[in-house]
């Protein structure tokens, strides 16, 4: 198919989905493949499949992992089917991407329970009438000996050691189990099972992705086109969003912290986190980042709209405008919000009518233990009634209606019990 053989408005068209779908990412491999995809896309009127594989490892979804869910949203608002592969097979195995040792295995239980917790949380990103989801044990378990020694057979070992993480293990003498050389070639096959048009996958996923072009064409199948999405930094700016260094956003946490974490995201990815995890149109993109750079539109503003979209996204319009207002009540106007939750102290934690303050904070909830709640004394994030509370062995007397707030999220109105 030759781009001249198209109409004006069908050029149009594949001109309008390239520039959406190739917005923010890393690398389209090859492009020309992607961009003859879209073309017979638009003239047959038949969808491409967009893949993207996951292991359930860990149940709760952060925004650094909808990178690439938005990415098949703005698919499927072009009419394409994702293809989104929960690995029940693969996942019992684990991917040794960037590990630096075997990856524990997950029990089929673990990757049951996870997959259902994802299911739940991805569709607050994906279209789901737009969505098939498939499980990879499906046509990987019936596979017998033979046909696994067949495939094992057309990709050599050297192939396999040009993954980083595999060289790297094996210069230094740490283990590599045969079994993790599977896992690509597992992940190759879910695109030769599913005929799939187009997989997603992060920087850290290059070798798997482009796995399922080679096993397709040794297949006899046409090779998909693989768009890698870049990595997204945390709150710290500098790391990769991980749950474990606590610098995530979780798209199930409540309103206010989503909206609160949004305000410390770095001012210099403000503009990546809008081009990668929010729904906003390119055109409105454009307008920001005009705006941002001839000081029309300040920081804090365009932060705020962050926030706010965020909210909006994962709980919606009601909770994103109560949001708002109260990191402006709480946080520019230095007021208190309107919502603090009322805690009843038992009288049983009170000697001679008081508390200790390290106690009273692990009561509420505000501290995981004595040491942590000192240390939050002690850094000056306390204050009892607007005031800020300096001895961490302190006792004081709670009165009905008292105000106790840590940090800046943190408040609780005590009631005697």
């Amino acid at each position: 198919m030759k781009w001249e053989e198209l109409t004006v408005s069908q050029q149009r068209e594949v001109e309008r989905q390239m520039a959406v779908i190739g917005r923010g990412a890393f690398e389209i491999i090859p492009a020309e493949d992607m961009r003859v995809k879209v073309m017979k896309s638009v003239v047959t009127g038949v969808p491409l499949n967009i893949k993207l594989g996951l292991d359930p490892s860990a149940p709760d979804i952060h925004v650094g992992h909808t990178v690439v869910l938005h990415k098949l949203r703005q698919f499927q608002e072009f009419g394409h089917q994702v293809q989104l592969v929960i690995g029940d097979f693969t996942g019992r195995i684990g991917d040794p991407t960037g590990k630096s040792e075997t990856r524990k295995q997950l029990s089929e239980e673990d990757v049951q329970r996870n997959a259902e917790t994802y299911k739940k949380q991805i569709y607050k990103v994906l279209d789901p009438v737009k969505t098939k989801v498939f499980y990879n044990a499906d046509w990987l378990s019936p596979m017998t000996f033979a046909e696994v020694v067949n495939l094992a057979a057309k990709v050599t070992v050297a192939r396999m050691m040009e993954r980083d993480d595999f060289s790297k293990r094996f210069s230094s003498g740490q283990a590599i189990s045969i079994h993790e050389f599977f896992y690509p070639l597992m992940q190759g096959m879910d695109s030769v099972a599913l005929k799939t048009d187009v997989e997603l996958g992060g920087t850290d996923q290059t070798f798997n992705v482009l796995m399922g072009r080679t096993l397709q064409k040794e297949y006899g199948a046409e090779p998909q086109a693989v768009m890698l999405m870049p990595l997204l930094e945390g709150l710290d700016g500098v790391n990769k969003m991980s749950k474990s260094l606590g610098n995530y956003i979780g798209i199930d946490e409540a309103p206010n912290d989503i909206y609160g974490k949004a305000m410390s995201v770095p001012d210099e990815l403000m503009i990546k986190y809008y081009e990668m995890v929010t729904d906003i149109s390119n055109e409105a993109l454009a307008e920001l980042k005009e705006g941002l750079a001839t000081g029309a539109v300040h920081p804090r503003d365009a932060k705020m709209r962050l926030a706010y979209t965020f909210v909006r996204m994962y709980h919606g319009d009601e909770a994103a405008e109560a949001a708002q207002q109260h990191f402006v009540t709480v946080f520019q106007q230095r007021g208190l919000p309107d919502d603090i939750e009322t805690v009843a102290i038992p009288a049983a934690e009170l000697n001679g009518g008081t508390i200790k303050l390290v106690r009273l904070l692990t009561l509420l909830g505000f501290a995981a233990t004595n040491g942590e709640a000192k240390r939050s004394i002690q850094q000056g994030a306390v204050k009892l009634n607007e005031v800020k509370l300096e001895d961490p062995n302190g006792e004081f007397m709670p009165q009905e209606g008292d105000i106790v707030q840590v940090g800046k999220r943190k408040f609780a109105k005590l009631a005697l019990s």
